[in-house]
């Protein structure tokens, strides 16, 4: 699965842009969707945010606007290089998501965007148990990210973008249980939401 259209996807920033800005016209546009996971949430200048797989800044752009400790952990030196270019006002640090180089407790909120459905099952599981680590007590972790369409409607356009664009694992994450996964580390929901006919799913949990 996955065509040329991929691989050109990650190696021009404008093909990804542009990409992600239709894509999110489905929930009114790019900003309303950097923000769906971030609705309800209490940041501050003092708020520290994990942008966890946070490719070249294309959320990181959103959350710097609400905290001045923004960190943004990707495995991809080219990305981060964008993401230094795109939003200096962030750190960033190069590691994966799966095995995370930072203490205990380090953050207030973890913030990932479409990018768990690049994962397999095993490394899936993995992240979780490094977000509930990182995350203080009490700390947030929200996301967004694929979902099996509650709307008949909305099938054809999602097997179409995935057919061009996406590989196995983001058809395995629409037969995933992301809350039941995220439960049996620890977390506890708060809320969960679909949007585009089910198509989205947001989720933010807390450590307990």
């Amino acid at each position: 699965m996955a065509t040329v259209l991929r691989a050109w996807s990650y190696q021009y920033q404008w093909l990804y842009d542009s990409i992600s800005r239709i894509a999110a016209l489905s929930v009114g546009g790019e900003r309303r969707f950097r923000q769906l996971p971030l609705q309800g949430l209490t940041i501050h200048s003092g708020t520290k945010v994990l942008d966890l797989c946070c490719g070249s800044g294309q959320a990181t752009q959103f959350l710097v606007e609400l905290s001045e400790h923004v960190t943004g952990l990707d495995i991809s030196p080219l990305s981060l290089e964008r993401a230094r270019r795109n939003v200096p006002q962030a750190n960033y640090v190069e590691g994966l998501a799966e095995q995370m180089p930072f203490p205990d407790a380090q953050f207030d909120i973890v913030h990932t965007s479409a990018a768990l459905h690049e994962m397999t099952p095993e490394v899936l599981q993995q992240i979780i148990q490094e977000v509930y680590r990182v995350l203080k007590p009490g700390g947030v972790f929200t996301l967004v990210d694929l979902h099996k369409p509650t709307n008949v409607l909305f099938w054809p356009g999602l097997a179409v973008f995935m057919w061009l664009f996406e590989t196995q694992t983001a058809w395995q994450l629409l037969e995933t249980d992301l809350v039941k996964g995220l439960e049996e580390v620890g977390f506890k929901v708060c809320d969960r939401s679909l949007y585009a006919g089910g198509s989205l799913q947001v989720i933010q949990v807390t450590k307990g």
